[in-house]
């Protein structure tokens, strides 16, 4: 290939993953151990007010009461980032798969480019993924139970807006090319997720020329007279 590829193909780099959903697989996993926690702490404060009511204690049955509600609330809002931040692992996924190609042949063109201009100055390639989950971020993945929960955790809330916008964008790699003869089907995915990455080099040797048979050639010519005469 000539620089002038290689470099169009050095540049697809950032920007296909500019489009990666941000990686949340470790908050994914610690998801299911809120949800039972939050579960298992509305239990026991209903049991506490149905002992506290029991035996007369009426102001303590109303705080066991408040207290198993603001359990439920916290189990629910659990439950409701486990499935955000296991919709974004699926997106995640999703693109890993389908930008391989793209993404390889990048980094193939970027040590292509390298070995010929070994004195030429290339920035190196550099990723526009979403950094990871912060130490913070973490942190607010655990709110307490008097905290304002629809205030906490703000990043995950933007996930579901970044997933909008990077559905669209998938959407737009799957949806067929249309043919410009209208006799023809449309030509398939503008961008197919069948291809798998391989280590072949970008500069092939040239295809050995295949010498037709003696008897295909006057075949050939009298086909494409009666083309010409068709025409």
């Amino acid at each position: 290939m000539p620089d002038g590829r290689l470099w169009l193909l050095r540049d697809t780099y950032a920007a296909e993953t500019a489009r990666a959903p941000r990686h949340v697989g470790k908050e994914l996993r610690l998801s299911p151990l809120g949800v039972f926690d939050t579960a298992l702490g509305a239990i026991r404060a209903d049991a506490e007010a149905d002992a506290a009511r029991k035996v007369g204690d009426h102001d303590g049955a109303g705080r066991h009461e408040t207290l198993a509600a603001s359990y439920q609330a916290l189990h629910d809002l659990y439950q409701q980032r486990e499935l955000t931040l296991g919709q974004a692992m699926t997106d995640r996924q999703e693109w890993e798969h389908a930008t391989a190609r793209s993404r390889h042949l990048a980094i193939v063109a970027d040590a292509e480019l390298h070995r010929r201009h070994p004195g030429q100055k290339i920035e190196p390639l550099r990723s526009a993924k979403q950094p990871p989950v912060s130490n913070i971020e973490h942190e607010q993945l655990c709110p307490a139970l008097n905290n304002n929960l629809t205030e906490t955790a703000a990043w995950v809330r933007e996930l579901a807006a970044q997933r909008r916008a990077f559905r669209v964008k998938m959407d737009e790699r799957h949806r067929p090319i249309p043919s410009q003869d209208l006799d023809w089907a449309d030509l398939g995915e503008a961008f197919p997720s069948w291809w798998t990455p391989h280590a072949d080099a970008i500069l092939q040797p040239p295809k050995p020329e295949i010498t037709p048979s003696a008897k295909i050639l006057p075949l050939a010519a009298e086909y494409n007279a009666e083309l010409e005469a068709a025409d």
